[in-house]
């Protein structure tokens, strides 16, 4: 009794027709075309996760958990490192890709110096949703229209690149 049972944990894996989504932390200083007329064919959405603005589309893969943290821990960071401690091990143990790590302040997963993976959550009544978008094999100009996450000093790259 008190409330309505608490939600399934689900999993949704997706690609995006090409899309460009703003943040709660986005600033237009952060797009380098007009949002009224976007390059490629593109949509631009104002969205409910966090960070800044990123790029969604073909060869992107794009997981949206539905998870109710109260199951896990009730800590927002504890469930950003463990997103992308998902990610790191699937570029190592599944694309044999041995150096993606974190990168000390920042958010997503590097290979490198470049950001392979963004992260972006939405928790509400600690229940998290959104999630990681990982670039396999994105047309990557796509993201030179844009500061991706905000971070303009360094790149974004793909599995296949």
């Amino acid at each position: 009794a008190g409330g309505p049972p608490a939600p399934l944990d689900s999993l949704a894996l997706v690609q995006h027709p090409p899309t460009y989504t703003l943040g709660t932390g986005s600033t237009l200083e952060h797009v380098r075309f007009d949002p009224s007329a976007p390059p490629h064919g593109a949509a631009v959405y104002r969205v409910e996760r966090g960070g800044e603005v990123t790029y969604h589309g073909p060869g992107q893969l794009v997981l949206y958990p539905v998870l109710d943290l109260r199951r896990y821990e009730r800590d927002l960071h504890w469930y950003m490192r463990q997103l992308e401690e998902v990610v790191i091990r699937a570029l190592r143990d599944g694309a044999g890709i041995a150096d993606a790590r974190r990168v000390d302040g920042l958010t997503g997963v590097w290979v490198g110096d470049a950001k392979v993976a963004a992260c972006g959550v939405r928790v509400r009544r600690w229940v998290a949703f959104h999630g990681v978008a990982l670039n396999v094999a994105p047309d990557m100009r796509h993201f030179e229209d844009i500061v991706p996450c905000g971070i303009g000093d360094r790149p974004v790259c793909s599995v296949e690149g």
